[in-house]
């Protein structure tokens, strides 16, 4: 048996968890932070048979696609007015995804 593990956008993990329960697979969700701008992530653990591997993986990728997003800095920068933020482009999405051998499973 394997263990995928995803880091994955907030934002995807509804569609995610949702076509992983559609296929059988079981998921657990975790709430995370990280990255750049310490969003909001979720990370998804799936215990699946090595042979079901390619699949899930293949299931995270048509899902969570990175996209360009406008976001602003920390007000850094001063002027007359007092502090302004800086308007900037951002990649989100995507996932990144760690399989790890599982050497024993119980359901108790």
């Amino acid at each position: 048996m394997k263990l995928v593990i995803a880091i994955i956008h907030d934002e995807d993990s509804h569609e995610l968890i949702e076509k992983l329960t559609e296929k059988n697979y079981g998921v657990t969700k975790l709430a995370s932070t990280g990255g750049f701008l310490k969003s909001g992530n979720t990370t998804l653990l799936v215990g699946t048979q090595k042979e079901k591997v390619d699949e899930v993986i293949s299931i995270i990728k048509d899902v969570c696609r990175t996209r360009k997003e406008i976001t602003t800095t920390s007000p850094m920068i001063a002027d007359n007015s007092g502090f302004m933020s800086i308007p900037i482009e951002i990649t989100i999405g995507g996932a990144t995804i760690f399989v790890v051998d599982i050497e024993r499973v119980e359901k108790v």
